[in-house]
């Protein structure tokens, strides 16, 4: 049986190794930090396509059991007056698929809790260095090299490790290096009950110095989202302390009439991220390795599809794997299907971005009619969302 190493225990390793184990490829996960779920406090939506693909794999229900649905979009300015209301893009509509908020380490649990009872294995504390394509007598072989001296050999190595990924360098030194965006993503939640948020309903603000966003879960705390800007080094781990962070988002909104500045106030846990994007990488596999995910097309946080495209990657992978003959020829076949695909979302994240943050004077520019917003509220089609359907 063909074994695959995959380097990164996130929701692309996960989801890769269940989607390997139904094509019947036998598939070990090797994650870097010692313990899992470490981003506990940011969250994202599942799109209409990312649970379609867990739907093929049979890991659609626990993802929904955990998570509550989000049907429409509705768009204020500074002064809290409204610019429209819609369903958002990629609800999935004829498929019974609505998009799907949940907590990001909500999502890591579930699903590596359902990898576990396949009988998939996780090693954790293993560090990838490097990686090498050995010829034998038996075939062809990669030999993993991990940070702990330890080593893992297999048939092909799958670089599920990020925007920040090792394994895309080892494939191509050469690899172009994610870009900063400018901008940091701050997240938190707020049980402030001044501000009147719809159920199933995300608010987009459209506010004089930055991007705000917010929805109420079913309990009734509200989980909120703001586009800051910043620089690369406030985006290190811990680099800025959540009081700071709180203190620098509210101060954004202050003199906008939105509830944007309060339900900042009145939030205890704030956690914050760097937003990145890869626009393009130019060689996704050699012989034996291969990237998807992040590591491969990273978007930045405004088209809400980094996920959902991982999930897709992962699905594709397998079933190429499955269908040809060595892994090569598996890889260029993933390659040919995705790239266009993925590298289109891109490039609409980075337009929303770019709508999003503040123009002359401070002010964004200001947004596009209703009927044309996508998931964030701003403009532009869904057509990379539609039309597109894997058949296993």
């Amino acid at each position: 049986m063909t074994k695959a190493l995959i380097i990164g225990g996130g929701i692309a390793g996960a989801v890769t190794a269940m989607a390997l184990h139904k094509a019947g490829i036998d598939a070990e996960i090797f994650e870097a930090y010692p313990t899992g779920a470490d981003d506990v406090g940011a969250f994202l939506v599942v799109f209409a396509n990312g649970l379609e693909a867990l739907r093929v794999i049979d890991a659609y229900g626990p993802v929904v059991a955990d998570s509550f649905p989000a049907q429409r979009v509705r768009v204020l300015d500074d002064h809290g007056e409204q610019l429209g209301e819609r369903p958002i893009a990629g609800t999935g509509q004829g498929t019974g698929l609505g998009p799907r908020t949940l907590r990001r380490a909500t999502l890591y649990q579930v699903l590596h809790a359902e990898a576990a009872r396949r009988g998939i294995a996780v090693r954790h504390g293993k560090r990838l260095t490097g990686a090498e394509t050995v010829h034998t007598a038996h075939g062809t072989k990669v030999v993993a090299a991990f940070a702990d001296g330890s080593r893992a050999e297999g048939d092909l190595l799958i670089g599920a490790d990020g925007v920040h990924s090792v394994t895309r360098g080892l494939i191509d030194p050469a690899a172009p290096r994610p870009r900063y965006t400018g901008r940091n993503t701050v997240c938190g939640y707020t049980r402030d009950t001044a501000a009147q948020l719809a159920p199933d309903t995300y608010t987009m603000i459209f506010g004089k110095r930055a991007f705000f966003g917010c929805t109420r879960a079913p309990d009734g705390e509200i989980w909120w989202f703001a586009n800051v800007p910043g620089t690369e080094r406030d985006a290190g781990p811990a680099a800025v302390p959540a009081a700071e962070w709180r203190r620098r988002t509210a101060a954004l909104f202050a003199d906008d009439d939105t509830p944007a500045a309060g339900l900042v106030r009145a939030t205890d846990r704030v956690v914050a991220s760097g937003a990145y994007d890869l626009a393009t990488t130019p060689t996704w596999y050699d012989d034996t390795m291969v990237i998807l995910g992040d590591a491969a097309h990273a978007a930045a946080p405004n088209a809400a599809q980094g996920a959902s495209m991982a999930i897709e990657d992962a699905l594709v992978l397998a079933i190429c794997l499955r269908d040809r003959p060595d892994p090569r020829s598996a890889f260029a076949a993933y390659e040919e299907l995705r790239r266009e695909r993925v590298e289109k979302v891109v490039a609409a994240s980075a337009g929303m971005a770019a709508l999003a943050a503040p123009g002359p004077g401070g002010r964004p520019a200001r947004p596009a009619p209703p009927e044309r917003r996508t998931a964030d509220g701003s403009a532009g089609a869904d057509d990379w969302l539609t039309g597109y359907r894997i058949a296993w």
